[in-house]
């Protein structure tokens, strides 16, 4: 293996200071609701607004500013999205019938969550895309209540028209205008204006993250998510344009957002760092792109497609483009967020309009989770009925366990139920 370009290694930076202000912010929002969040968003956001439930005549408006072509690309993207998500959920079954005793009856039932928070970031873009990938499942899956939270534009007391166009369009229930930690704050302990959820799920910056991490418990989570990324993992048959384009496409998300080529091929690799550079001069985000290729964007040679993979799973990419002509090397691959295979398949579809969710682990987390997807918001709960004959046969074991624990009260109420025979 060799680096034709290495990345500077990533800091530590102020997470603890990141820490500390945001327990501050769980802390006053739990104290003081509404007006805690009434501050944030004014000092956070410039927003003056009071009121943070989106009314109906907001969306309205919001739907109105779109043209047909942008509607009707929102809808068809949400539908690719649905379908792929109810396919998913169709893979999630009750089951019933097992038995590992005559009269005794096991099996799980598949519930979906109460209600769910999703988190849709705002930052320099509007991420309307975001919205659709987090709340669809979420409907998808049966949840009955779906709060969307997304900050106001800056100096603004409004969600962007888009963004909120798109919410409405993935079938959420309430929509709130509040962003950062106390947003995540909010919907775990709830305020006056907003009920708390069972669970939270969405992406957003450093302090986003770490309320998320600290909420955690008291409701549930997808994921912590960091800087987004993508590997790919390429032979001499891949065009350094596309390569170029897809480091450059991950790169402007932000400054540290890290694209990554793992080649088996040196031309190939001088190819793209050539490519990247001229790409660069078109590109309206090119500040943002340069200074994250800059300083972590990568370029690997791995002296073999098996070696290639090797790395891949050491890094367990966020997402993991595959374009090679020998595809043998695709078994070997079992840790990434998600998989894009042949140089059709652009990570840039995925995010947008292929169906399977954008929102993916990052940081090495998909070496034990995969992304959000409609089971996220299931739970599988088993359940158990005896007949009086199979709870004779097993609670003699149950009691003998129970004592050989020291474990009496355990062991008296398996005995007790003998005498019911």
């Amino acid at each position: 293996m060799e680096y034709l370009k290495q990345a500077a290694p990533r800091t530590a930076g102020e997470e603890e200071a990141v820490r500390e202000r945001v327990a501050d912010i769980i802390r006053n929002v739990r104290e003081r609701g509404d007006q805690a969040l009434a501050e944030y968003s004014a000092r956070f956001d410039g927003s003056a607004r009071t009121a943070l439930r989106v009314s109906r005549e907001e969306i309205n408006a919001a739907r109105a500013k779109l043209t047909t072509q942008e509607l009707d690309d929102l809808e068809r993207a949400a539908a690719n999205i649905h379908s792929f998500a109810l396919a998913q959920k169709g893979c999630l079954s009750g089951l019933e019938g097992v038995s590992n005793a005559e009269g005794a009856t096991l099996g799980h039932r598949v519930i979906p969550a109460g209600s769910c928070g999703c988190y849709v970031p705002g930052g320099s873009y509007p991420l309307f895309s975001t919205a659709l990938m987090l709340i669809i499942p979420a409907k998808a899956a049966g949840v009955r209540r779906v709060a969307a939270c997304a900050p106001a534009v800056k100096g603004t007391d409004r969600i962007h028209y888009k963004t909120l166009a798109a919410m409405d369009i993935a079938g959420a229930d309430e929509i709130y205008a509040v962003g950062g930690a106390q947003a995540i704050a909010a919907l775990a302990y709830g305020t006056e204006q907003i009920a708390p959820v069972d669970i939270i799920v969405g992406p957003g910056n450093q302090y986003v993250a770490e309320a998320k991490r600290q909420c955690c418990g008291r409701v549930g989570i997808d994921f912590v998510a960091g800087p987004s990324e993508v590997m790919a993992i390429a032979d001499d048959s891949a065009d350094p344009r596309i390569l170029a384009a897809d480091m450059l496409a991950q790169s402007e998300h932000d400054r540290l957002a890290q694209g990554i080529l793992v080649t088996t091929s040196r031309g190939l690799g001088e190819a793209v760092l050539q490519e990247v550079e001229r790409q660069l001069e078109g590109v309206e985000t090119a500040e943002i792109a340069r200074a994250s290729w800059e300083t972590y964007g990568e370029v690997v040679l791995a002296d073999s497609l098996e070696e290639a993979a090797e790395i891949a799973n050491r890094r367990a990419p966020e997402h993991l483009e595959v374009i090679v002509q020998d595809e043998r090397v695709l078994p070997r691959l079992v840790n990434f967020g998600s998989l894009f295979i042949g140089q059709e398949a652009g990570e840039v579809l995925g995010d947008y309009t292929s169906g399977p969710n954008h929102t993916l682990p990052t940081m090495g987390a998909a070496r034990y989770t995969g992304g959000l997807w409609v089971g996220t918001f299931l739970k599988v709960c088993t359940f158990q009925r005896y007949s009086r004959d199979a709870m004779g046969q097993a609670a003699p074991l149950a009691a003998r366990m129970a004592h050989g624990e020291g474990l009496a009260a355990h062991a008296r109420a398996a005995e007790l139920r003998l005498e019911l025979l």
